[in-house]
């Protein structure tokens, strides 16, 4: 598996997502995903199958040290107490005694973001994550908690997908030495009908997701999130460090990019997003 290298943290670049997944899903599909190689398991409090999460690794028969495991915070448990007492269940749901990556879930003024990243501080000082970061942040705001926080950031994670141009904020990722998880790579399923991606994939005699994975992976600092609940599809996404785009191939995915291709953007969640440079 490959790995990108970050403040610090060694992260599997390809990880298996738990987003919108039934706890039966979870129990079923990630450790089959384990068997077959992913090192790198992401989920959230606000998911609510953590607890899931937990006993599918420990029912995978790998290691719990061989795997990098994210979750977040929710927004509604922020303020300083509430994110202790989250954590602490978070732990105890995942059956572990600490967490390899936690993120802010979105941006809040719930509380001040410097108190979010007090917390995320805090809990990393007692050994309970052994890094930390954010997700859904803008340029402003990452730069903010950067500045914030003694302990490095090292990832923002984020909508990625070769419809929206995300360069600014993985600009400003790597000038303070983080990486950028990508998740949504598919689109919402917009990539598999999109013939220029089936082309590039019929070239290389791959799967459009395939492709897509492997353009967000061979990208420096990239961190891609894969989720299906299909076995065969697991298969299918892992098998992507046998080939390699081109330069040219690399250049006209990322030339699908429009001004309105971000999908996720939930009111009340959402930042100001930044501008991006096509």
């Amino acid at each position: 598996m490959h790995t990108v290298t970050a403040n610090g943290s060694i992260i599997p670049a390809l990880g298996f997502g738990t987003f919108r997944m039934s706890g039966a899903d979870v129990l079923r599909i990630v450790p089959h995903a384990l068997k077959l190689g992913f090192r790198h398991v992401d989920t959230a409090q606000i998911y609510g199958n953590e607890a899931e999460v937990g006993d599918a690794i420990a029912a995978s028969g790998v290691p719990r040290s061989d795997i990098f495991l994210t979750t977040k915070v929710w927004v509604e448990n922020y303020a300083h107490e509430a994110f202790l007492t989250s954590v602490e269940q978070s732990l105890r749901k995942l059956k572990t005694d600490y967490v390899d990556l936690l993120l802010l879930h979105w941006p809040s003024d719930i509380v001040s973001l410097a108190e979010q990243v007090e917390a995320l501080n805090e809990v990393k000082d007692a050994g309970k994550v052994r890094h930390i970061g954010v997700s859904n942040f803008n340029t402003t705001l990452m730069t903010e908690a950067v500045s914030l926080s003694n302990a490095p950031l090292v990832t923002n994670q984020i909508e990625y997908h070769p419809y929206l141009d995300q360069t600014v904020v993985i600009e400003t990722a790597m000038s303070a030495g983080m990486s950028v998880t990508g998740y949504y790579g598919m689109a919402d399923g917009k990539v598999f009908t999109d013939p220029i991606l089936q082309d590039i994939a019929a070239s290389h005699r791959k799967s459009v997701a395939q492709v897509v994975l492997r353009w967000l992976v061979q990208q420096q600092g990239i961190v891609a999130l894969s989720k299906t609940i299909a076995e065969a599809r697991v298969a299918e996404n892992i098998a992507i460090f046998d080939f390699a785009l081109s330069a040219d191939e690399m250049a006209t995915i990322h030339g699908l990019s429009n001004p309105n291709g971000r999908i996720v953007s939930p009111h009340g969640l959402a930042p100001v997003w930044d501008n991006a440079t096509r």
